[in-house]
């Protein structure tokens, strides 16, 4: 083992609102102070009850990826397990998320994307 995962980290243009979106989704404290890193209007951190830490980077020319279009990929996603996929569709478009691809109702996974374009998938457990 060389190391061991400290965060994941999102690219976005408003780093508090995505930090809010996904404290909404998973929970967790928002910019809890911590001193592996320094928080400012570029950086934001969600520390979950559960898993890594999200982190939060502005990038001022932040092009989101356009599901299904391979000019501009997803790159990665987040996978989110969950117990009610209908509630948590519903739960997740009023935190803002857009869907992106429901399976057609056949899946035990949904496809959104956050407030800023970065696709995750909502898993049936």
């Amino acid at each position: 083992m060389i190391g061991s995962l400290q965060c994941v980290v999102l690219d976005c243009p408003d780093v508090l609102a995505l930090a809010r979106f996904y404290q909404g989704l998973l929970g967790g404290e928002v910019n809890r102070p911590d001193p592996q890193w320094s928080l400012d209007d570029d950086w934001a951190t969600l520390h979950p009850g559960t898993g890594p830490v999200l982190a939060f980077q502005r990038a001022t020319d932040h092009r989101p990826p356009v599901w299904g279009d391979p000019s501009r990929p997803q790159q990665s996603h987040l996978d989110i397990r969950v117990d009610d996929l209908e509630l948590a569709h519903r739960d997740v478009l009023a935190l803002g998320a857009t869907l992106l691809d429901d399976g057609g109702g056949t899946r035990a996974w949904r496809v959104y994307a956050d407030p800023a374009g970065h696709p995750f998938c909502l898993v049936r457990h």
